[in-house]
């Protein structure tokens, strides 16, 4: 779960609302709490999570401290053609991959304190995912639109991870079916497939 999340960062945070609004949902970037040195759980429960929205989304204004809320992360996923089974009848199916992530969301208050969330989550993927941005000559640009961003802390209550690849197929219709996928020009099957050949 910890593998997906950390590949797959940018999460859908998903909040009740009132009976009138609705619930709130909003996709945004979480990374895990640098201040956070503990051990994750098999459920992950008792971990923390960083995120940042716009203030002026409505979600921040309905958000409360305190509160429970939902971060849904979704990894590889590819349309299974019944085709790669090789046998009728058959039907197809999605083979998918995700992890809900429920937790007690604390509002982070400051300016200093919300900058931090922001370099932390620069430092995060750009070491993931970048090229090694220096932020430094970008951080008086930073405070000046960091007044407009709302940080929050989730410390994670638990969560469900589904990875819905095959498993209940034959051996060599699995493999079939990650042939499949990596043939395929489409990166998220061609990823599907790198996941289908590593669990076991």
């Amino acid at each position: 779960m910890l593998d997906l999340i950390r590949g797959n960062p940018l999460a859908l945070f998903v909040s009740n609302g009132s009976p009138e609004a609705g619930p709130f949902a909003t996709h945004l970037p979480v990374i895990q709490d640098p201040e956070w040195t503990g051990e994750w759980s098999d459920d992950l429960s008792g971990g923390r999570l960083l995120g940042h929205m716009n203030r002026a989304n409505p979600h921040w204004k309905a958000l409360e401290s305190g509160s429970v809320n939902l971060l849904t992360f979704t990894g590889p996923h590819g349309y299974v053609s019944p085709t790669v089974y090789q046998v009728t009848p058959a039907a197809p199916t999605w083979n998918f991959t995700s992890v809900h992530v429920h937790g007690v969301v604390e509002k982070i208050e400051g300016i200093e304190n919300t900058l931090e969330v922001v370099k932390s989550t620069v430092r995060t993927y750009e070491g993931a995912f970048g090229d090694g941005w220096d932020m430094s000559e970008s951080l008086d640009y930073f405070r000046k639109i960091v007044p407009a961003v709302g940080a929050f802390r989730i410390k994670v209550t638990g969560a469900e991870g589904m990875f819905k690849l095959s498993q209940e197929q034959p051996d060599e219709v699995q493999d079939r079916v990650r042939d499949s996928f990596g043939g395929r020009e489409c990166t998220r099957h061609q990823a599907t497939a790198k996941l289908m050949s590593k669990l076991p």
